[in-house]
């Protein structure tokens, strides 16, 4: 605890006490500040606050970094796989039981107990035995780390999970994008506009008038356009030709005096 409140100095402030007097310490100021009851919820358990106007993922990654070995202990659930590594374990013959007990393959070498291959002692999530913390003392493994973990954050009266820190910039725009398309399409499904598919609705609705137009005697600027071009569509192909061949004239004509100039510079070869 000492080495986190060290690594935020200066960065970060951090509060613990009895949730039933933080618990009373917020009640008081929910009147000055309404946005401070989405933090009632959080008041439970081992837990505490801490205070930063700095960036919320570098003061969660200081608080994180900051771990210490732990043994195993008996009824708790693992928060990591536990692998025992095969090699010498240095005990004596006479100890085989517990590794028999838990299913360890072993041989004697040179008066010692070895273990012949990796094993995974225990799985992440699962409960810890009398046994497990009986071989992990033996061998002298301390297999878990303690510290504190940041679960939920709050800011300006929202409160989420901690996990959207390790969200990048890049995630976060995906995630909106993905969200603004959800909304649009199921906007159009309904036929309910919002401002996400209003784009889409007025595109639709051209499209539409465009059709009517081009199917009946009825005309509009744009849809005109496209009779002109149904109706004759030979004049509109004459035309890119002859557009392309007078640009392409002028271009022509002026090569001449290019290649007069670069000839005639003043000199002869053998001046």
């Amino acid at each position: 605890m000492q080495k986190v409140r060290l690594s935020l100095r200066g960065k970060a402030q951090m509060l613990l006490g009895k949730n039933t007097l933080l618990r009373k310490v917020v009640r008081e100021n929910i009147s000055k500040n309404p946005k401070l009851e989405s933090l009632m919820p959080y008041i439970v358990g081992n837990m505490g606050f801490v205070f930063t106007n700095e960036n919320l993922s570098e003061i969660r990654n200081l608080i994180q970094e900051q771990k210490a070995p732990a043994p195993a202990r008996v009824g708790t659930f693992a928060p990591n796989d536990v692998i025992i590594p095969n090699g010498s374990t240095g005990l004596d013959p006479g100890q085989t039981s517990f590794f028999q007990a838990l299913s360890i393959a072993t041989k004697i070498v040179k008066g010692a107990i070895e273990i012949v291959n990796e094993v995974t002692l225990i799985r992440v999530g699962t409960k810890v035995t009398a046994s497990h913390v009986a071989l992990l003392d033996k061998l002298n493994i301390r297999p878990f780390k303690f510290g504190i973990i940041v679960s939920d954050v709050y800011e300006d009266g929202t409160t989420y999970s901690a996990k959207v820190l390790d969200m990048s910039q890049s995630d976060l725009m995906d995630k909106f994008s993905n969200g603004v398309n959800t909304i649009a399409a199921i906007s159009l499904a309904i036929g309910y506009p919002t401002s996400a598919s209003l784009r889409h609705h007025v595109v639709n609705a051209f499209n539409r008038l465009l059709h009517l137009s081009l199917a009946t005697d009825y005309s509009f600027e744009q849809s005109q356009k496209i009779k002109d071009i149904i109706a004759n569509p030979g004049a509109f192909a004459s035309a890119a030709p002859a557009s392309s061949s007078s640009s392409a004239a002028p271009a022509a004509a002026e090569a001449p005096k290019e290649e007069e100039e670069e000839a005639d510079m003043g000199f002869s070869l053998f001046d």
